[in-house]
């Protein structure tokens, strides 16, 4: 915030507060003074989600797990989906594993306000600090799971590619998706109540509109670029092009993708900083 001092007669100082413009408005650099407080939230979340569980972490192995060998079932083997020369179920499994991550953190991100409300009415910090870190820890559950998927490329006999270089940044795409999507939902969750009912729906609707029991060249050339404005098309085809190498090299559809996740976090970010203000008083 920026200010003014004007000596007056008595020598005191009058403080003229002004509101911060352009990027010192979305509050950024408070995140680096709060860092510590994002660690210890995800680390908290990671605590809760696996709190008196019989299975405990294993759960981030059997989700995908179970997901896959439906999927190969069903679709692999009875529907016989092209699987563009790839073993289905190692196919679907390394579509599953982004989209897992992306999904989760969505979901957690889109009702982290109201979830944090006795938090958000109690004490100051920077109300960012909330769906990120719980976009954050999402990416334990993907590691975890990793482990099975080079398990399961050994047992196939699939090598790692010169591609999966691009893997890091095809997972930081996938969660800047899912935290640009998820501050527009929180904010809105907070006003509206009935976000935390549609949040399941996009959620399910935007599996079915993302290539991960099909191949994206199932879909014709002349929507290719119409259908990378889901930007976790260009993450799933690209996390296949860098793990299995496959022919569908995401190219300009993850330019197209990576374009639209960026516009949807800046604008996600505007918009919750424009609502924050109101938070402590309506959740």
């Amino acid at each position: 915030m920026s200010h003014t001092a004007i000596a007056g007669k008595s020598k005191e100082e009058i403080l003229i507060i002004r509101p911060s413009k352009g990027l010192g408005s979305l509050g950024l650099r408070d995140l680096w003074l709060y860092r510590e407080l994002i660690y210890f939230l995800t680390w908290r979340d990671l605590k809760v989600r696996y709190k008196q569980t019989a299975l405990g972490a294993s759960w981030a192995i059997l989700q995908p797990f179970l997901t896959m060998v439906v999927f190969s079932f069903f679709f692999g083997g009875l529907l016989k989906v092209s699987s563009e020369g790839v073993p289905y179920p190692i196919f679907s499994y390394t579509a599953l594993l982004p989209w897992g991550v992306f999904s989760k953190s969505l979901n957690d991100a889109g009702r982290s306000l109201v979830a944090n409300r006795a938090m958000i009415t109690k004490i100051y910090f920077p109300r960012l600090v909330i769906p990120i870190s719980s976009v954050l820890s999402g990416v334990v559950d993907f590691m975890i799971a990793f482990v099975v998927l080079l398990g399961m490329m050994l047992y196939y006999q699939i090598h790692l590619t010169p591609n999966v270089w691009a893997l890091p940044f095809l997972l930081l795409l996938a969660l800047i998706t899912a935290l640009g999507v998820g501050l527009w939902l929180s904010a809105m969750n907070v006003i509206y109540r009935d976000i935390g009912y549609i949040i399941p729906f996009l959620t399910q609707l935007w599996f079915y509109v993302t290539p991960i029991v099909y191949s994206s060249s199932e879909v014709p050339e002349q929507w290719q670029m119409l259908y990378a404005l889901n930007p976790m098309v260009g993450v799933v085809e690209g996390f296949r092009w860098a793990l299995l190498n496959t022919d569908t090299a995401p190219g300009p559809m993850v330019a197209v993708s990576s374009l639209i996740a960026i516009l949807i976090l800046v604008t996600g970010l505007i918009y919750f900083r424009r609502m924050e203000r109101t938070f402590a008083d309506i959740v």
